[in-house]
């Protein structure tokens, strides 16, 4: 096969090349790059690119063909991306990311006990975004038929063979896997032996999905037959999906099992095109999806720091490491307290949030000698002329009615008391680092036209309850949303409502051209690792592939968005950070003199995938990190 012909020839390139530095070698292509979380869905839109296509078309194909492979993330889960169009210029924002179902309210889940919505199962489902987010950039974009990219994933549904940590994933989840019968009779082919899971290697098939992903097809060739065009008959299977046959057994089957969705909610739906927020930061410009998802909190922390020499500190020093800390700290309870779904009341500041001024105010909160403990939202309000409709609320919850709004002295919110215990309590458990690492996937394409696509999927992740016969896992991104206005008024679940999620892409322009395509899995910690590979190249130099393996620090001093149904799972664990072995003794010192609790990870960087636009010499870099089986193919 051609593509099999050119990772060779790539990857001996790569080794070959002089100061090579890095466990992976870095990519080149002239042509394009593609990257995702799997060798074989990297092959897919390597595929889809020798037969033609552009990054659209490919990125579409590798988002398709994860999906198959349940690479943290099924057909049922949700779709974040952001596209240049080389021919406007323009950056695009898509927002494919389902919403709450009828009867989805506070009241529904505070009767079942819960002060956040599950973490799995049926009642854990918005509706289905990726399916119509796929068919959406395919058709707005792309330059080819849903036939052909969805072929290698067709292929994968018809019979693939399986890598070892999806098998073993099922396989250590299969006891709640066994709680849905449509998800134990796709997931564990060997119920009742030993090993109900498929072994790593076997050709693991889906029947149901294949189904589905044919009826798609069906659907779109019928159109082209009644002189449909391309773009019209795309839309006719993302129609079949929604309104049709597809929905009408999605919709049985999450009802049959306690679910809450209905045709109506899927018929409802739509994928959203919008205008991505923006930032510059030291004359480069850096996109992110809005306030439905947590990337605006890396444009935060980018203009606190703009206000730092972080240069001159030094790579991964204690001040570096202090001050991008503190940075974080007051983005992301930012972040915690007014982010949400702008199609909902009340509006969220984001002018006010986004502002060098308000920056300029929370940067000059950082002591250089002490992390903030009680880092808590600030006041954006005045930053757009306005007055901010929440100071009862946040004095409520504790803090100050001044422009910083610092806790008050001595003042311990109910909602943060974990957060002072933690400070006693070295240790983060199991469970919590599960929380707050849950991953997904990205997928980063683009080619010599100009076209670039990052995207961040994710939901419907094992263990997933399928819907039906369709061979789809729901998504479980419901468990986003909180159930008590304290917490966060613009996120709290109500019907026809996108959860506020941590999904994240990115896309950087310098000089009006593209810069850097990048995006990470991994929770609350997403927009942490980017912030931090950004950092890596734009102040320390280093290549796209040394970025991406480079040591990062994560912080747990935040509100995690995933896991637990009590307050106390979801907690800050204030100082709370984790650090890269390779760190030295003496900076750990430091940084414990700062107030800092430390915990030692091996890999600490993503993964990270990334492609980085050289216009002196006309290619293309790719970089995908060292942690995870995460892979590209460049030409």
């Amino acid at each position: 096969m051609k593509y099999a012909i050119i990772t060779s020839a790539m990857l001996l390139h790569s080794i070959c090349g002089i100061g090579q530095s890095t466990q992976k070698p870095p990519l080149h292509g002239k042509h394009w790059m593609a990257i995702t979380g799997k060798p074989l869905a990297a092959t897919a839109g390597a595929a889809i690119f020798q037969k033609g296509g552009n990054a659209v078309d490919a990125a579409c194909a590798m988002l398709a063909a994860t999906c198959t492979m349940w690479d943290v993330l099924s057909w049922g889960g949700e779709t974040q991306a952001l596209i240049y169009n080389p021919k406007t210029g323009q950056v695009i924002g898509i927002n494919a990311l389902g919403v709450a179902p009828t009867g989805a309210t506070t009241a529904f889940f505070k009767n079942k006990g819960m002060n956040f919505p599950p973490e799995y199962g049926p009642l854990a489902a918005v509706t289905p975004g990726t399916p119509g987010g796929l068919c959406t950039m395919l058709a707005e974009y792309g330059t080819m038929s849903l036939k052909e990219v969805l072929a290698p994933a067709i292929q994968m549904a018809a019979g693939y063979a399986i890598d070892a940590q999806t098998a073993n994933s099922i396989e250590r989840n299969k006891k709640l896997i066994k709680d849905w019968p449509y998800s134990t009779k796709v997931l564990l082919p060997h119920l009742g032996e030993h090993r109900e899971a498929a072994e790593p290697g076997e050709i693991f098939v889906q029947h149901d999905l294949l189904q589905t992903l044919q009826k798609m097809v069906e659907a779109e060739q019928q159109a082209l037959k009644q002189k449909k065009n391309r773009k019209e008959a795309i839309y006719a299977a993302y129609n079949r999906f929604y309104k049709g046959d597809i929905a009408q057994e999605f919709v049985r089957g999450c009802q049959e099992q306690g679910g809450l969705i209905t045709m109506n909610d899927l018929a409802q739906w739509n994928v959203k095109t919008e205008e991505p927020l923006k930032v510059n930061y030291k004359g480069i410009d850096i996109y992110k999806l809005s306030q439905w998802t947590q990337g605006p909190a890396m444009l935060q922390a980018l203009n606190i720091l703009e206000n730092f020499d972080l240069k001159s500190m030094g790579y991964n020093s204690a001040n570096y490491i202090h001050t991008v800390c503190q940075a974080m700290h007051y983005a992301f309870a930012d972040r915690d307290f007014y982010y949400g779904d702008p199609a909902f009341p009340p509006q969220e500041p984001m002018a006010g949030l986004l502002s060098k001024a308000y920056a300029k105010t929370r940067a000059g909160l950082i002591s250089p000698l002490r992390n903030d403990a009680t880092a808590g939202p600030g006041d954006p309000y005045p930053f757009e002329g306005k007055t901010n409709p929440y100071l009862q609320l946040l004095k409520q919850r504790g803090f100050t009615s001044d422009s910083s709004n610092k806790k008050s002295p001595g003042v311990l919110p109910a909602h943060d008391a974990l957060s002072a215990s933690f400070l006693n309590d070295a240790l983060i458990d199991n469970a919590y680092m599960d929380r707050m690492w849950r991953g997904t996937t990205s997928v980063e394409a683009a080619d010599e036209e100009g076209w670039v696509v990052s995207i961040t999927p994710s939901g419907g992740w094992i263990p997933a309850c399928i819907a039906g016969n369709t061979g789809i896992g729901m998504s479980q991104r419901m468990q986003s949303f909180v159930c008590d206005s304290t917490l966060n008024p613009f996120n709290v679940v109500e019907p026809g409502k996108r959860p506020r999620v941590t999904l994240t892409p990115t896309l950087a322009l310098k000089d009006g051209k593209p810069f850097l395509s990048f995006a990470v899995q991994g929770g609350d910690t997403q927009d942490q690792n980017l912030l931090q590979f950004f950092l890596n190249i734009v102040e320390f130099g280093m290549t796209v592939q040394e970025a991406t393996e480079a040591a990062n620090v994560n912080t747990n001093q935040l509100w995690l968005s995933l896991g637990g149904t009590t307050n106390a799972d979801r907690s800050p664990r204030a100082g709370s950070i984790i650090l890269s072995a390779d760190i030295p003794d003496w900076v750990r010192k430091e940084l414990i003199q700062k107030g800092y609790k430390i915990t030692n990870g091996q890999r600490t960087s993503g993964p990270i995938n990334a492609i980085y636009f050289d216009w002196k010499h006309k290619t293309l870099w790719g970089g995908s990190s060292n942690n995870g089986e995460d892979y590209g193919i460049g030409w």
